[in-house]
């Protein structure tokens, strides 16, 4: 380069009128206006608006008709203002531009499969196949400084309050975390195998019986799973561990963090305390663990009442409850949400209109006036309410009510944009119940340690063992989840029988880690926070692709670099693999 870039193309005002300043960055359009040339000239930073006119300098305007979209400039010439009704206020340089003097290519560009423009977008395939074009967007560059905004925020937040950053392995000890390990072949002890953490649970523990005390780390993890909108084979938490302290004081610490980073990278203040709601309270006013507290649309249960109604279908039903969308739907629009609570796993939706004699609805004729009174007053129903009814076994209620609140608030025009509501479920079971394999299962993983007042009925009476578990909500979205650990060996011993975990085997995946708790266990919790899925939401997002510089695609493939990919013979010799089956697609 002959030219020493000195500013950004954001960074000129009305400041640097009559400067003589050296921009570089990419030909981002380009508009001939009479004979002069003005083109947009972009960087990470902003646009800047550049003029070739002829009667200043011909030679570079010359140079000016060859340029074209995405082609990398340098550019020296004098700043001026635009002119009152030439600015652009949307723009932060927008009240000046650039007369070029001397100009240099760097780089000359093909025609990009797509615009780079937000205006514009293309389709998926495309924007991971050249995701380095994706990523110049100015929207998609926003998503990166707000993802490293964040991770400054939260470095500053814990370094504050002494955590220590210290880094775990990449190549580690296969152990049942919940999800399939991805496995590394090790080439000088052939036959046997690293796995790729899916967390540093296990290490962050035993960091704890080092005496760091309090650890953090921004921790690639890494899980072999199916993909949806929120997954990714790798995806980065900021995992947090500290030593003599309670579930109350991790949940403070916490809170301080988002409430920090929210301040940080946003400028909102979030000055409510979260509200804490536990497991039960949770399944029972919103049918999930992962509440969306931005409205309310809460579920009522009516199962006492309603089962005393001659509706075969309530009178039968475990479990009914209903939401009172307090406003008026067509028939049409009602017929719409049936559908809707078939697709998601109903049997039916039971529907009634409350009005000043009471309900109407083609099944209201099975429900005598004390049973509709009574549902009338348990829902507070007013006049032109609808109340949605699902009548089922409790888990199956909870899952289709759930999907059905949020897909009311959507059509009430009910959620506010830009809000962000957070809240901690707290009180989790212990276990869950596997219907297929016919076993108990850790609800998060066999490192939690029980309620105390819970352990004298731990193998008697599983179902109803509580821990002390924590998961943090924002909007309906799981952002992590923790736990206070258990370093009793007794008890953990007794954990692992349960869930049918023997002696020996308990001892052969987590060994190294029982040996350490033998020498002075402090006790400890900590959680595993997601990182993409914060700045996903400080983005407006859901889906954390948009915020991963280099995602993969729902079949865990980067389109962009081929992978995975085959490898020669020569590698699979030295590994001693061979391979004598492989699935084709």
């Amino acid at each position: 380069m002959k030219f020493k870039r000195t500013k950004t193309c954001g960074q000129l005002t009305d400041k640097d009128i009559k400067n003589e300043e050296v921009l570089c960055g990419w030909v981002h359009s380009r508009r001939d206006h009479g004979g002069i040339i003005f083109i947009d000239l972009r960087d990470r930073h902003g646009l800047t608006q550049i003029v070739f006119d002829p009667a200043n300098n011909k030679k570079m305007h010359e140079d000016a008709e060859k340029l074209r979209r995405e082609d990398v400039i340098a550019i020296k010439g004098m700043v001026r203002a635009r002119g009152k009704d030439l600015e652009n206020l949307k723009l932060s340089t927008g009240k000046i531009e650039v007369l070029v003097n001397d100009m240099e290519v760097l780089s000359r560009a093909e025609t990009p499969p797509f615009e780079i423009d937000d205006r514009v977008e293309a389709s998926e395939e495309l924007r991971l196949k050249y995701r380095y074009l994706d990523l110049r967007r100015p929207k998609m560059q926003k998503h990166l400084l707000i993802r490293n905004k964040a991770s400054e925020a939260a470095r500053e937040y814990l370094s504050k309050n002494n955590f220590l950053e210290v880094e775990t392995p990449m190549l580690v000890r296969a152990t049942p975390e919940g999800a399939r390990d991805y496995i590394v072949p090790s080439r000088v002890n052939p036959g046997k195998f690293y796995a790729l953490p899916q967390s540093p649970q296990i290490y962050k523990q035993i960091l704890m019986v080092s005496g760091c005390d309090r650890y953090y780390q921004f921790a690639r993890c890494l899980r072999d799973e199916d993909l949806r909108q929120d997954r990714q084979p790798e995806h980065t938490q900021i995992d947090v561990e500290m030593s003599f302290v309670t579930a109350n004081e991790i949940l403070e610490m916490v809170e301080g963090l988002y409430k920090y980073m929210m301040k940080k990278v946003l400028d909102i203040d979030i000055s409510y305390k979260f509200p804490r709601i536990s497991y039960n309270e949770a399944m029972e006013k919103y049918g999930c663990d992962k509440p969306d507290l931005r409205f309310g649309l809460e579920l009522i249960d009516v199962t006492e009442i309603a089962n005393k109604s001659d509706f075969q279908v309530f009178k039968d039903a475990k479990k009914i409850k209903c939401i009172n969308a307090d406003d008026k739907f067509s028939r049409n629009e009602i017929d719409d949400l049936v559908k809707f609570a078939m697709q998601n796993g109903a049997k039916g939706l039971a529907w009634m209109k409350a009005t000043e004699k009471g309900l109407e609805s083609n099944i209201v004729k099975y429900f005598n006036k004390d049973v509709q009174k009574k549902i009338l007053e348990k829902t507070k129903a007013k006049k032109g309410s609808i109340l949605f009814f699902v009548a089922d076994k409790e888990k199956a209620v909870n899952e289709v009510l759930s999907k059905l609140r949020l897909e009311l608030a959507k059509r009430l025009g009910i959620i506010k944009e830009n809000d962000f509501r957070f809240c901690w479920v707290v009180d989790f079971p212990m276990f869950e119940w596997n219907e297929e394999l016919n076993k108990w299962e850790p609800s998060h993983h066999i490192f939690t340690a029980p309620k105390k007042e819970h352990l004298s009925f731990l193998e008697k009476d599983t179902a109803n063992v509580y821990a002390d578990l924590y998961d943090l909500v924002l909007n309906g979205i799981e952002l992590g989840s923790g736990s206070i650990r258990e370093t009793n060996p007794e008890t953990q011993e007794r954990l692992m029988k349960i869930i049918g975990l023997s002696k020996e085997e308990a001892r052969k995946k987590f060994g190294f880690m029982m040996d350490a708790f033998r020498y002075g266990t402090p006790p400890h919790g900590g959680m595993g926070l997601g990182f993409d899925r914060i700045v996903a939401l400080m983005c407006g997002y859901n889906d954390i692709r948009e915020v991963i510089a280099f995602p993969k695609n729902k079949d865990a493939e980067c389109l962009m670099d081929g992978s995975p990919s085959e490898v020669d013979d020569k590698q699979l010799k030295e590994l001693r693999i061979k391979l004598d089956w492989v699935r084709k697609k």
